[in-house]
């Protein structure tokens, strides 16, 4: 099968062959359609090599149809077209056939083609557990009334489906952030009514909105960078979660302890890397993802669209990726 892959060296991708998978136990054998691109993709590259003479394939986001089935598998067959993020510790899904285990599946919204659809599983998951497992709001629009969330660096993947996520099921105030005009344009295209400037200091932008703090905070980008102004800006008691990769030393966790804060990180290959009792939930979550999708809800957030599947075109994206200047998502489609 074809599959785009890299050696010991991490330094170029590779168009390759490989032996085309056949599915065991709870594992569907998906025919891929259409790939997204996200950060975790260049930092496994940086991070990982395989064995010697081994190939590693990345890929954390696909919408295909199911060619096979595992023993083991339950509701899905043959035909069905589906959607999921797959497990970290896995082979990705830049090949043309792909072994997922169905727990982390469900069928793709019918309302999407396979591009749009493929733009959402990994950031509409990871955005669903930061509000719902992580910070517990409720899925309620008239609860959090007169509540404010903040969230950081809105513009990009997860920001792009988090914002829809919180004002179509909850009734929490958003606060977004973007630092230039297309970013911010992207978000009130999006619904986001407050849109205020990361480059700049928060707190009298929000003073300027009448509010002087607030009980919840999403950072998805330079943590770091923000984290003593966050302290300063939550409530006694707030809650601060994050999906970035800080680095320690330039954040004061003790800073946390005078108010009570609680620090809150969001992996969302956490379910899969541990096996949890509550796997399945990350194929619910999909599932409602795609309801609410095909009820005119929630939107795509596919920004860009390359052609074909191959080592020159992820050379490509993961470049761009890389440049920290993304809005929505970035997918490739086609073999």
């Amino acid at each position: 099968m074809r599959a785009v892959g890299y050696q010991s060296d991490r330094l170029a991708l590779l168009d390759i062959e490989l032996p085309k998978p056949h599915p065991t136990g709870h594992d569907l054998l998906v025919n891929v359609e259409a790939v997204a691109i996200n950060p975790v993709d260049a930092k496994v590259r940086q991070r990982e090599s395989p064995p010697s003479g081994s190939w590693r394939v990345l890929g954390w986001d696909a919408c295909g149809v199911v060619a096979a089935v595992g023993t083991s598998v339950q509701g899905f067959q043959a035909g069905d077209r589906v959607w999921y993020a797959g497990a970290l510790d896995r082979p990705g899904c830049n090949s043309e056939w792909h072994l997922v285990d169905h727990r982390l599946v469900s069928r793709a919204p019918r309302t999407l083609n396979s591009t749009q659809a493929a733009a959402l599983p990994l950031t509409g998951i990871t955005a669903w557990e930061l509000l719902f497992d992580r910070l517990r709001l409720q899925q309620d629009t008239s609860a959090h009334g007169g509540e404010v969330l903040l969230v950081v660096g809105a513009s990009g993947g997860v920001g792009s489906i988090l914002v829809q996520l919180v004002q179509a099921l909850t009734g929490i105030t958003v606060v977004a952030t973007a630092s230039r005009p297309e970013s911010e344009q992207w978000l009130r295209d999006l619904g986001v009514a407050t849109v205020i400037n990361h480059q700049l200091p928060l707190q009298p932008q929000l003073q300027a909105l009448g509010v002087d703090r607030v009980g919840r905070v999403i950072s998805l980008t330079h943590t770091a960078h923000h984290f003593s102004a966050l302290v300063d800006l939550l409530e006694p008691q707030g809650c601060l979660a994050l999906i970035d990769d800080p680095d320690p030393a330039a954040m004061n966790v003790l800073a946390l302890k005078r108010k009570s804060l609680s620090l809150h990180w969001e992996l969302m290959f956490t379910r899969s890397l541990y096996q949890t009792p509550d796997m399945a939930q990350q194929g619910r979550i999909l599932q409602q993802i795609a309801d609410l999708v095909d009820r005119g809800i929630l939107r795509t957030t596919l920004r860009e669209l390359l052609r074909p599947i191959s080592a020159a075109t992820l050379e490509q994206a993961h470049r761009q990726i890389a440049a920290g200047h993304t809005l929505g998502k970035l997918v490739l489609a086609g073999w």
